[in-house]
């Protein structure tokens, strides 16, 4: 159970990494066709919120759809759920993310995929080096 509540933390605190990153990056570039709306941060939650449920739903979808019909597709699972779920983020809960134009819906879904793998990825072993140290830091005050 506890492994499940980590694995869905990381994925969540992943996909609000992948979505700020892709703000920023695309704030800096000028663009305003992917925008948070800091002003209703409980639209942006919901937007995180609905962004990583539907890519946790998705995935194993479409990775079936394409094992059977086009494993030469099965790569490429990760960056469609990424598209899927940043139109349903978009759509469900427009007040707390805004897709438009085609930086928007080509550039923002790959960048979102990438950083969210990465922080995926990183995550696990950042938090449990965080943890390992803590336990360090705990056993030295008992001492």
């Amino acid at each position: 159970m506890i492994r499940l509540l980590a694995r869905t933390a990381i994925f969540l605190v992943a996909a609000a990494i992948g979505i700020v990153l892709t703000d920023v990056l695309f704030n800096a570039f000028g663009w305003e066709t992917f925008d948070v709306d800091w002003g209703n941060p409980l639209a942006f939650v919901l937007a995180v919120v609905i962004f990583a449920l539907g890519q946790a739903i998705l995935s194993p979808f479409f990775a079936q759809i394409a094992r059977r019909n086009a494993p030469a597709l099965l790569g490429a699972v990760g960056l469609v759920t990424t598209y899927v779920a940043i139109f349903l983020a978009a759509l469900i809960a427009p007040e707390g993310l805004d897709v438009a134009g085609w930086q928007g819906w080509v550039l923002g879904p790959i960048i979102v995929w990438l950083v969210t793998m990465l922080a995926t990825f990183l995550l696990p072993a950042f938090m449990l080096k965080e943890a390992l140290q803590g336990d360090r830091e705990r056993g030295r005050d008992d001492a």
